[in-house]
């Protein structure tokens, strides 16, 4: 599959003349299409290590531009305007522009890895490609997509009460994202697992739902937990 590459021209960089003779031979038409030069002044040089910081990136600075991601890419055979090698060459050079520019379709790769299976340095551009749209939501660029949201509903939890309750997990989800608790599978759900679930569980699992249980003794160990991940992620953001 050819790579085509008209995202690192732009159109309006590119120059033809219709009728054109250079010393006496007629290069009229797209024989003397030309290139204005640019000069790059605003990119980020910090830009790579903070991709790098974000898990699924560490390895971008592998890339040597073969592009076989590009090239065996499943939504690149649907959309030629998705591509990974493209957009790993925009964070190496810092090019933040580049990537808001494709911010609506960056998050779209649907990991089916075949470009990580493929990439010979072991760049794992689809892990690229998800660190590129977690550093985007977090820059407040794009919005915080539903796994995201659910990321952050689970791990709450786990740092306010040390256990997860999956009632609550999913309360929270829906609460956040804007949808309904009733929704005809989750009816469903309910009723079939009341019919079938132990007296004593179907207590427990009510029980739990309005007592919100914790982990005994978890108070402490909660705050050195979040203690110990925003150091983690202050170390990694420099």
């Amino acid at each position: 599959m050819a790579i085509h590459e008209k995202s690192l021209i732009e159109p309006e960089r590119l120059l033809h003349h219709d009728e054109l003779v250079v010393d006496g031979v007629d290069v009229s038409g797209h024989w003397n299409t030309m290139i204005t030069p640019r000069t790059l002044t605003d990119y980020d040089d910090d830009f790579e290590a903070k991709i790098q910081a974000i898990p699924g990136g560490e390895n971008v600075h592998r890339c040597w531009q073969c592009g076989s991601c590009t090239n065996s890419c499943t939504m690149y055979a649907q959309n030629v305007q998705f591509n990974p090698r493209y957009w790993i060459y925009a964070v190496r050079l810092g090019l933040k522009e580049e990537i808001i520019k494709d911010k609506d379709i960056v998050w779209q790769c649907v990991s089916c890895n075949k470009c990580t299976n493929i990439c010979p340095k072991d760049v794992r551009p689809e892990g690229v490609m998800k660190a590129l749209a977690h550093w985007m939501e977090e820059e407040g660029i794009t919005e915080k997509t539903p796994s995201t949201i659910f990321d952050e509903e689970f791990t709450e939890q786990i740092y306010a009460r040390g256990r997860i309750e999956d009632s609550h997990v999913l309360m929270g989800f829906y609460k956040k994202t804007g949808q309904s608790m009733f929704q005809n599978w989750l009816q469903v759900f309910g009723l079939r697992l009341a019919r079938h679930l132990p007296v004593s569980l179907g207590l427990k699992f009510g029980r739990n739902v309005l007592m919100k249980p914790r982990t005994k003794s978890w108070g402490r160990t909660g705050e050195v937990l979040q203690q110990y991940v925003r150091e983690q992620k202050e170390a990694a953001h420099g």
